[in-house]
């Protein structure tokens, strides 16, 4: 067997091992020295690798070979059962770029029930949005606000922030949301977006506040 050949079989054996720094060390060495044998392999270890540095690394491999290749078979694994597999698979696709993605990025996944992948797709679809679908992006991902516990929230603003003024309509409108949380969120991501300084928890405690205030007066009046 060419030493080539040995290589690579080590490494794709490496990716298996049951130490995690055995299989970071596979995935830094695939990535190290790109081979399009190995893209199924990296994608496949995505969908069920435990360890969150591991999976950075695989990321980082899959990011190290053609788009060409790689796209199309992350595009592939949106269509997974496992909510693992989706994630990761989003991650990626926000770490390669490539706009050719962009139509992969449904609604269905945008709203996905799993919060990571629901993230992931976040993420995903700010970096891959095309110019003048911003505003509509926005309006999906605003059906989101108030969903969640504190990571999930900022994870949302976060996105909605990167997205720029055009959130400012959808924003405004969310804050005369019948239920009290897609207030909150609006207005704490509004303000986080005026005064990034602010910090989250400050915005939301403030937001909390208006909130508040808001639903005395409706019932003083």
């Amino acid at each position: 067997m060419p030493k080539g050949d040995r290589n690579t079989m080590r490494a794709l054996q490496g990716l298996e091992n049951s130490s995690p720094s055995v299989r970071l060390q596979a995935a830094m060495a695939v990535g190290t020295n790109p081979d399009s044998r190995f893209i199924d392999k990296l994608i496949e270890r995505c969908a069920i690798e435990p360890e969150f540095h591991v999976r950075e690394m695989l990321t980082w491999a899959l990011t190290r070979h053609a788009s060409s290749i790689t796209v199309p078979r992350l595009i592939d694994e949106l269509r997974s059962e496992r909510a693992q597999a989706r994630s990761q698979a989003l991650h990626t696709l926000s770490k390669i770029a490539d706009r050719q993605a962009w139509p992969a990025i449904t609604r269905a996944l945008l709203t996905d029930p799993d919060d990571e992948v629901a993230r992931s797709a976040w993420r995903a679809a700010v970096v891959l949005v095309p110019e003048g679908e911003a505003a509509e992006l926005a309006g999906v991902l605003a059906t989101q606000l108030g969903r969640g516990e504190r990571e999930t929230r900022l994870s949302l603003s976060r996105a909605l922030i990167a997205l720029g003024e055009v959130i400012m309509p959808t924003l405004r409108s969310a804050m005369t949301a019948p239920d009290a949380r897609v207030r909150q969120h609006a207005i704490a991501t509004e303000r986080l977006s005026r005064d990034p300084d602010t910090g989250f928890e400050f915005a939301v405690e403030e937001a909390k506040r208006v909130v508040a205030l808001d639903s005395t007066g409706h019932e003083g009046g």
